[in-house]
């Protein structure tokens, strides 16, 4: 994964060669805040979209990580609600594209726990439109199993490789062990060393799985799952795009992408705040 114009960061999983990086160029370079919302009176879809956000207020309210999420259709409004909406959710700091039969690109608003999720052909045509209250879409955990290896198969050991079979060993040990619920395993590669012969059959075997995603906040963290299930890379960048902490993690989806149990009931009442402040 690199952004336009910049050099690309290296690390054990992401990162090299360019032809496997994460392509986040259809992600938001930065995030828009709701503070900054203006909106004239009478503007257009604004009874349309006051109701849908009602809506979406009163799901947040009951909200529990954990539980299926809770989608919106968007296909009743037209295109000056949708603008309309785009400005009130804003782009918060999680995006995601998950692929496979269709590719979805997935938008965290400025609402931690409403998501916007758009779904598009392999041709790029759109097909649907929907804002999703979720811990963390359900396209992404669906791919994440579907779209996976569920054993993971390693090869004879590589000439001069150094630590790369051991921790293909406790990988495989981890995934066939994990439970739903369990917590994530980390491997931290920050202060393991890993040559070339090492990253390449590490990257060979594990592949490159359907969902990547990239999180912004005050750094950067990169997350790509790997071909294989409940195996994810996770990497932590600071403001000048070096890698700080590079790990993977044996498990559900990383915490970095979910929203917290605390995020839906501190929604519920901001978006109550910009309901009774604009669409009143």
């Amino acid at each position: 994964m690199k952004w336009e114009d910049e050099e690309q960061p290296t690390g054990v999983f992401l990162g090299a060669p360019e032809t496997e990086s994460l392509d986040i160029q259809r992600m938001p370079p930065a995030v828009r805040r709701l503070d900054r919302l203006t909106l004239p009176d009478g503007a257009p879809g604004l009874e349309e979209v006051g109701a849908l956000l009602m809506e979406i207020r009163d799901a947040l309210m009951s909200f529990e990580a954990g539980k299926p999420p809770l989608p919106f259709a968007l296909a009743g409004l037209d295109d000056a609600a949708l603008s309309l909406l785009d400005e009130t959710l804003g782009e918060g700091e999680v995006g995601m594209v998950v692929t496979g039969g269709s590719e979805y690109q997935i938008q965290e608003s400025v609402l931690p726990g409403v998501w916007r999720v758009k779904t598009f052909s392999l041709d790029g045509e759109p097909i649907a439109d929907h804002v999703e209250v979720a811990d963390v879409p359900g396209v992404v955990r669906a791919a994440a199993a579907r779209g996976t290896l569920e054993r993971l198969e390693i090869g004879p050991a590589p000439a001069g490789c150094m630590n790369v079979m051991p921790v293909l060993a406790e990988l495989r040990s981890r995934t066939a062990s994990h439970q739903p619920g369990d917590r994530n395993h980390v491997i931290s590669f920050t202060l393991l060393p890993m040559n070339e012969i090492d990253m390449a059959f590490l990257k060979g075997t594990l592949g490159l799985g359907p969902v990547q995603a990239v999180s912004r906040g005050y750094g950067t963290c990169r997350v790509a799952l790997t071909g294989q299930r409940h195996i994810w890379s996770v990497q932590y960048l600071n403001a000048m795009d070096t890698i700080i902490l590079d790990t993977l993690e044996v498990g559900d989806v990383p915490v970095a992408l979910i929203a917290a149990e605390e995020d839906f009931q501190d929604s519920a009442e901001r978006l109550g705040e910009i309901l009774g402040a604009y669409f009143q």
